[in-house]
C-alpha cells in the first residue's frame, strides 16, 4: 500500500473590494443572474457568470422543475449554452454565487459533483485550465485556477471519443 495526498491550492478574498477589477465585474454579473434562476421549491438562487477568451460573458442561472431532478444547476445551464452557441469558445473564468431568503449565506457555495463533471469536461476540450471564483455576497470568495484541483479524480476515458 502506498499512501498518497493531494494539495489544493487557492486563493481566498475577504470580500469583493479585494478582487481584480474583471473578477469583481463577473461575480456582479453572477449575482445579477440568479434573476432568473427559477427555483420555487428549493428557494436556493444560483447564479453564474462566465468569461470566454473573446471577452463575451455567458450568464445561467439555476432551473428546477417540480419533477425532480429534472432541472439544472446554473453551471451546466450556463455551459450547455456555451456549448450549443459557442462550440469553439475557450473559457477563462467561471464565477458562481447563491443566495436564499431562507437563511444567510456566510460561506462561499461550491458546485455539486455534476457541474464539476462538466466543467472538467470543459477544461479538458480546450486543453487549458479554467479559473473559477466561488462568491458569497457580502463574504468570502475562493478561487481556483483550475477545475482539475476540484475534481482530482473527474472520470475522462479517451478511448470514448475515438
Amino acid at each position: 500500500m502506498n499512501a498518497q495526498n493531494f494539495t489544493i491550492s487557492y486563493e481566498t478574498f475577504n470580500g469583493i473590494e479585494e478582487l481584480s477589477a474583471i473578477d469583481k465585474m463577473l461575480c456582479l454579473k453572477a449575482k445579477d443572474a440568479m434573476a432568473s434562476s427559477f427555483s420555487p421549491y428549493s428557494k436556493f438562487k444560483v447564479g453564474t457568470a462566465i468569461l470566454l477568451a473573446d471577452e463575451q460573458i455567458v450568464l445561467g442561472s439555476n432551473q428546477e422543475n417540480v419533477a425532480y431532478p429534472s432541472g439544472l444547476c446554473a453551471e451546466r445551464v450556463a455551459l450547455f449554452n456555451i456549448g450549443s452557441n459557442y462550440p469553439n469558445a475557450i473559457i477563462k473564468t467561471i464565477t458562481i454565487t447563491a443566495q436564499t431568503d431562507i437563511f444567510k449565506i456566510v460561506n462561499p457555495v461550491t458546485s455539486c459533483g455534476g457541474c464539476l463533471q462538466v466543467m472538467i469536461e470543459f477544461e479538458k476540450r480546450q486543453k487549458s485550465p479554467i479559473e473559477v471564483l466561488f462568491y458569497c455576497i457580502d463574504g468570502q470568495i475562493l478561487k481556483v485556477k483550475s477545475v482539475k484541483s476540484l475534481l482530482p479524480f473527474a472520470f475522462v476515458e479517451d478511448r470514448l471519443g475515438a
